[in-house]
């Protein structure tokens, strides 16, 4: 139920003490990138391979179904970002549609997830380079990853820019050049290899229904990075033309790099080879065509996709802590700025990170099981806010100031609801998985406990207002 009409205003933004505001250090060309790149996460160089093992050849199925859901949600994101650009993204949103507890609960719960997969990514990269200087230990490349990130966070934005400016260049090159050998291998004109045809797609659903669910909820989850465009825009030299070029290409992107590379996986590797799950699919795919070396160098494109990964969740989870604070949601020391820079945030976000990575080691059977289990269903709450937030938000938007709509959603609100409707079917198959289904309570429980938390704090400031 919507909150009443007097909750859905949002506070005046509170000024730091001093007067300073975030920087608007990012180009164009960064914004472009940052985009393009958050679509190649690490989610799909590194955990599209247990979908497809239990999907089988449907993970196409699989992923064009969550891809058309991501979609909606972005146009969704893109209309109200660029109609009230704020490094808040959907928390601010959500806050001005709905009230400042639902700000509260969509922004720290995604904070949380950003911080935990922080410490996730830098396992994950420390493990590759472990496994090429061995010996070293693996928590001692984390803490190196985790400072030099932190390091270029703190300087200013366009560091943490030009990171995931170049970082981006190299894994749309590597995918790119992925999707062009694999359609050469699948015609049959790559020298050394021969057609494989329809071979490996005549099991085309191996598990049947259930195998496809398992993919289609591992599909969802690979999506994740999409928001940070839209927190970064913030800080952008023109907000509303940058988030707009994201969302209206985000279609084909989504289209090309994960449909299309799961298509020539699938296509060119048998479903159930061992390799598939083991080196993950791109390196699978790779080693199957006989291309030297290649195998190697898509582990240092994975490499690359988990620092940036790294970068930039530290980013957009201290510009997440400070638009909160800012907005008078959080302690008062975290929306301090510094040369444009909120550095407590980032400092905050990175420690807590690497405390993620300590209880991977310390503690892994219990605190940090349970920490995972925390934030595996925090991805879709956010997207349900972000939803009910354009549902609520589009009218007042043409009622108020029709001229901020640069970006409208497509066959509204029939596909906010459409949106919605899958969100629930996918909240649904979770509850249908007994591992997906702890993380549904995991997440609920985390959710609810920070609304309440928000709702009371909402009623402290009115009363004391």
């Amino acid at each position: 139920m919507p909150a009443p009409e007097p909750t859905t205003e949002t506070p005046p933004q509170q000024q730091p003490q001093d007067g300073a505001s975030l920087s608007h250090g990012l180009k164009q060309r960064h914004l472009s990138m940052i985009a393009l790149g958050g679509v190649i996460g690490a989610g799909l160089f590194v955990g599209s391979g247990a979908g497809i093992a239990a999907a089988g050849p449907s993970i196409v199925i699989a992923y064009t179904v969550s891809g058309l859901l991501v979609m909606l949600v972005m146009r969704m994101l893109g209309e109200m970002s660029a109609a009230y650009p704020s490094s808040g993204s959907f928390s601010a949103h959500a806050e001005r549609a709905i009230g400042p507890w639902a700000g509260f609960a969509a922004g720290w719960s995604f904070w949380i997830l950003l911080c935990t997969a922080v410490g996730l990514e830098g396992i994950g990269a420390a493990h590759i380079v472990s496994g090429w200087v061995p010996g070293t230990p693996e928590w001692l490349w984390v803490a190196l990853f985790m400072v030099v990130f932190c390091g270029t966070n703190l300087a200013a934005v366009r560091n943490f820019g030009e990171f995931e400016f170049w970082f981006a260049t190299l894994k749309v090159g590597a995918i790119s050049l992925f999707l062009v050998l694999g359609v050469l291998a699948i015609a049959g004109v790559l020298p050394g290899t021969d057609a494989p045809g329809t071979a490996n797609l005549s099991d085309f659903f191996p598990h049947g229904s259930n195998g496809l669910i398992i993919g289609l909820l591992a599909s969802v989850f690979a999506y994740g990075g999409l928001e940070t465009v839209t927190i970064a825009a913030a800080e952008s030299e023109n907000p509303v033309r940058g988030v707009a070029s994201a969302v209206r290409t985000a279609m084909w992107r989504i289209a090309l790099f994960y449909i299309g590379s799961m298509a020539v996986v699938v296509t060119l590797v048998p479903w159930n080879s061992a390799e598939v799950v083991a080196k993950g699919p791109y390196v699978a795919t790779l080693d199957h065509l006989g291309i030297s070396g290649a195998g190697r160098l898509m582990n240092v494109v994975v490499l690359v996709a988990l620092l940036s990964a790294m970068n930039a969740n530290i980013y957009g989870a201290s510009r997440i802590a400070y638009s909160l604070v800012d907005r008078g949601q959080g302690p008062k020391a975290l929306a301090k700025l510094s040369g444009g820079v909120p550095r407590i945030a980032v400092l905050t976000s990175s420690v807590l990170g690497f405390v993620c990575v300590l209880l991977s080691y310390w503690r892994p059977d219990d605190i940090f099981k349970w920490l995972l289990n925390m934030i595996g269903a925090v991805i879709l709450v956010v997207w349900i806010f972000i939803a009910v937030s354009q549902l609520l938000l589009r009218r007042r938007i043409e009622r108020e100031s029709p001229e901020k709509l640069v970006v409208r959603m497509w066959a509204f609100p029939v596909l906010t609801w459409v949106a919605l409707a899958g969100m629930a079917a996918i909240f649904v198959l979770m509850a249908r998985e007994a591992d997906t289904r702890v993380q549904l309570y995991f997440t609920g429980g985390m959710t609810a406990a920070l609304a309440a938390v928000g709702y009371g704090w909402q009623k402290v400031r009115a009363k004391s207002g």
